[in-house]
């Protein structure tokens, strides 16, 4: 296959919207302001990481909602909220409602399965239905119906001086075709496919079973986004992003060339094989000038298969790197990609 791909349409960024505990309000803040940043660069959207329990976004869709009111452009998304944490109908009318104060640009990325060490927090979290609670595909499928309208209720009418709904208000058309499955398996790209969502891609895959040496991310990747396609109703044209680390030094000081580099050696070993029980492959983080770094894309075979992507900024990283990042990204790699700012 030859190293070129298509021009990149849709340029979006990820962040896990990291903060101190004693402080969370400047973090808060500081992903806000990147956020408005990435609308002035021209980003297409911009993505929030969740993570609960820990020193990132816990609500993405409050994130969303704030986002929102800054912002009049760029597109809202996340990636991905875990749904084992979800009541799918109370999520329904939050992603509603947020999208309506958006004015339709909010982009909702969900994934199946049971919470982050479910033994530890199962009885805060479902203290009365722990072990009853299903964490499978199902649960999707309820919000994606709740999302495009289906029944929520089976009365519709008057009550005395009320009116109710049958099904989640605000109800906000299109909402339904911009929700994404974050998926790292081919299982979970046929079934994104099957159900017509959009398919989110990022630096993680699972390796397949019986095979202990010699994995290949990027052509496991290419193969899970042709699956997706080939079970989508719109086939090739299903909407595709992929989300690797990517950090342009071009005009990084030497301090934080030094910085990124290492924290990419330091993240480097668990590239090589599959790690832990789900057999979960990451791909190698991407540093160093825009020119160098567009050239590792066009050879990558998952990225020859997107025209949209949300580079994921590094977890640790101070505010200044992410300006300095997201800069570099939107000024020369995007470019560099065939990408053009939006206005």
């Amino acid at each position: 296959m030859p190293l070129t791909s298509r021009p990149l349409r849709k340029l979006g960024f990820l962040t896990i919207g990291l903060f101190d505990e004693h402080d969370p309000g400047r973090g808060h803040e500081s992903t806000l302001e990147i956020i408005e940043l990435g609308e002035r660069l021209g980003f297409d959207s911009a993505w929030l990481r969740h993570r609960h329990l820990q020193y990132g976004i816990s609500s993405p869709v409050a994130v969303m909602a704030a986002a929102s009111q800054r912002t009049r452009r760029i597109e809202l998304g996340t990636a991905v909220i875990p749904l084992g944490w979800e009541n799918p109908l109370r999520l329904a009318e939050d992603l509603a409602t947020v999208d309506v104060l958006s004015g339709g640009r909010i982009n909702p990325g969900v994934s199946a399965g049971p919470p982050a060490h479910y033994d530890r927090v199962k009885d805060a979290l479902y203290p009365d239905t722990a072990d009853a609670e299903v964490f499978g595909y199902e649960r999707v499928r309820r919000l994606l119906d709740l999302v495009r309208g289906a029944p929520a209720s089976d009365f519709d009418g008057t009550e005395g001086f009320e009116v109710f709904s049958g099904r989640v208000q605000p109800h906000s058309p299109g909402l339904g075709s911009r929700l994404w499955y974050g998926g790292g398996s081919l299982e979970s790209a046929r079934w994104a496919g099957e159900h017509g969502m959009n398919f989110l891609t990022s630096s993680v895959v699972k390796a397949p079973a019986g095979q202990e040496a010699g994995h290949d991310f990027a052509a496991i990747q290419a193969s899970q986004i042709r699956a997706f396609r080939e079970r989508h109703p719109d086939g090739a044209a299903a909407r595709v992003s992929q989300g690797l680390v990517v950090i342009p030094t071009d005009s990084a000081t030497p301090a934080q060339r030094a910085r990124y580099e290492a924290y990419a050696a330091a993240r480097l070993p668990r590239t090589a094989t599959p790690q832990g029980p789900a057999r979960l492959l990451f791909a190698p983080d991407l540093v160093g000038s825009s020119q160098e770094i567009a050239e590792r894309l066009r050879a990558h075979a998952g990225y020859r298969e997107v025209d949209e992507v949300a580079f994921a900024l590094p977890f640790t990283f101070a505010h200044e790197d992410y300006v300095q990042i997201l800069t570099d990204i939107a000024g020369r790699l995007g470019p560099a990609l065939g990408w053009r700012p939006a206005g």
